[in-house]
């Protein structure tokens, strides 16, 4: 297993993590347990979760992968050490009505809340990292990518969230912070609010990233090398799509496009022609498409780590062999010609 820093911090993590959002809707905590246990096997020591998981959100299963995970951790002694454990918090632009009456906020009031039961959940006393799920105000992310500006609907402000979380770090309930689905505006800011001592520093950003979906490159990628900010990498695989498994209208049954159709950002017009064209592309080199898929997000410089998510332990065990394909110049060059006809299918 390859590790990498994670920002200026003293953690390596491994360049694979492991997604949890599954667990606890598709994955009872049984099979959660085992995919932990051979996560370890093979190496892996960075988890992520959300207090809002599994998905789809509802009101009858929140924190329960945070739950799984602690009942694991609490099974297991010694074993926390060796794991980098990463959640985050729902904050007031997160699509979550059921949590916390619709009205969370990143301040300090509705954060202590969040974090005080993600650590009676996890039963832990400390977070390795602790990311704010989404910003606190409306714009581009989630499949947008033109840029509205509608400042009436921000919540707390980027210096409340960061005092905060300044608390939590001071306190040793957490030990890094990061941010999630932020833009390039966004990570500066907090970048820039911490370098003038108004905070902790972000370590990561956990975007999406995939060949359908390389909006990350545009404004975010030189942010993450020049400030030190690595991408944690989700839906790497666009949620199965770039495996081919759901190519010509096929949706195999238990997997997560069949069963739930809310999930329509990984479904749009030009996504089944690209993801066609990077499945023919895979075969006609040798190559499995969901390897060559998080081969490709593992090659980029600016990538701190993949989150992987599985339903089952043969899953887990082909996507994590896939980070150790090394991608020939000639299908790199090829997948360059295919998003540059049809570039960001799936923002």
């Amino acid at each position: 297993m390859e590790f990498r820093r994670l920002g200026v911090t003293d953690l390596d993590v491994s360049v694979v993590c492991l997604g949890t959002m599954t667990w606890g809707e598709q994955n009872t905590e049984a099979e959660a347990h085992a995919q932990l246990d051979r996560a370890r096997d093979l190496g892996i020591n960075f988890i992520d979760a959300a207090e809002v998981y599994p998905i789809p959100p509802k009101s009858e299963t929140f924190g329960r992968t945070e739950a799984y995970i602690g009942n694991w951790l609490k099974g297991r002694p010694g074993v926390r050490s060796q794991i980098v454990v990463a959640t985050k918090v729902v904050g007031s632009s997160n699509r979550a009505p059921h949590v916390r009456d619709g009205r969370g906020r990143l301040d300090a009031k509705t954060m202590r809340i969040a974090l005080e039961g993600s650590l009676k959940r996890l039963r832990t006393d400390y977070i390795d990292l602790y990311q704010t799920h989404s910003p606190d105000r409306r714009t581009n992310n989630f499949g947008r990518l033109g840029y509205v500006h509608e400042p009436d609907g921000d919540g707390a402000a980027h210096e409340e969230t960061l005092l905060a979380l300044h608390d939590f770090v001071r306190e040793g309930k957490v030990r890094h912070v990061g941010a999630s689905n932020e833009t390039a505006w966004g990570a500066m800011r907090l970048l820039q609010l911490a370098a003038l001592g108004r905070g902790p520093r972000i370590q990561s950003i956990q975007n999406p990233y995939s060949l359908l979906n390389r909006s990350f490159e545009v404004g975010l990628a030189e942010p993450a090398l020049r400030e030190t900010c690595g991408l944690l990498a989700y839906s790497p695989l666009a949620m199965g799509v770039l495996s081919g498994k759901y190519l010509n209208g096929a949706r195999p049954p238990g997997c997560r496009l069949t069963l739930y159709d809310r999930f329509k950002r990984y479904s749009t017009p030009r996504a089944e022609p690209a993801a066609a064209a990077y499945v023919e592309l895979a075969r006609a080199h040798g190559l499995d498409p969901a390897q060559m898929a998080l081969a490709f997000v593992c090659s980029r410089p600016f990538v701190t780590s993949a989150i992987i998510g599985s339903t089952s332990l043969a899953q887990l065990e082909r996507n994590v062999a896939s980070f150790t394909v090394k991608l020939a110049p000639e299908v790199l060059s090829a997948i360059d010609r295919i998003h540059d006809g049809n570039p960001n299918p799936c923002p």
